[in-house]
């Protein structure tokens, strides 16, 4: 059983049944949804990351996570809004994440190849850290907790709202004001 590509929608009631048998663990059935589904789900990650190959690798995440997700599915014939929707929260969680991008000449990579950490670099490292740690410790716990389960835990907006019982709309106006108290504690403990 196959799907055909050239359609823009697929069968509904071949999309109930393969779905209601990836549920049950046929990887095949999965596979074959994953096929129809790729380039939907790529469009959506590359809308919302603006790099094809990070979009490539978003699109294979995004999948990964659907097939592990997909049991908790209760109306099969959902399946293609649910996945929509599972793609647009895990690209806007990876481009949030994502370092700033910036152009370099290639003559900067080499200075920083050839320039070792000096004694006085760790120094100030340790210093920042030191600084950061100590701004962290005047802040509210929840502006805490939430600084930390973002930024040295590591935890998605998804995973954030879950554990804080808050949707995450409020996990991400906590993260902003959270990041602005910061600023302002690391301000007010520099030196005049």
């Amino acid at each position: 059983m196959s799907i055909d590509k050239g359609t823009d929608a697929m069968d509904e009631m071949l999309l109930i049944e393969l779905v209601t048998r990836a549920q049950s663990g046929d990887r095949e059935a999965f596979g074959e949804l994953a096929a129809h589904f790729d380039s939907t789900v790529f469009a959506i990650a590359l809308r919302r990351l603006r790099n094809r190959s990070e979009a490539r690798e978003a699109t294979q995440d995004i999948l990964v996570q659907a097939m592990r997700k997909l049991p908790q599915l209760r109306e099969p014939e959902r399946f293609a809004g649910w996945l929509r929707r599972v793609a647009v929260r895990m690209s806007i969680n990876r481009a949030v994440r994502r370092p700033n991008e910036s152009v370099r000449s290639p003559d900067t990579f080499g200075a920083l190849k050839s320039n070792p950490q000096t004694p006085l670099d760790n120094l100030l490292r340790t210093e920042q850290m030191t600084q950061v740690r100590g701004g962290l410790s005047r802040l509210r716990d929840l502006d805490r907790r939430t600084l930390v389960a973002f930024y040295f835990e590591g935890r998605s907006l998804k995973e954030m709202s879950d554990d804080f019982a808050s949707p995450i709309g409020t996990i991400k106006r906590r993260l902003h004001t959270a990041r602005n108290r910061l600023r302002d504690e690391l301000a007010a403990m520099q030196p005049v």
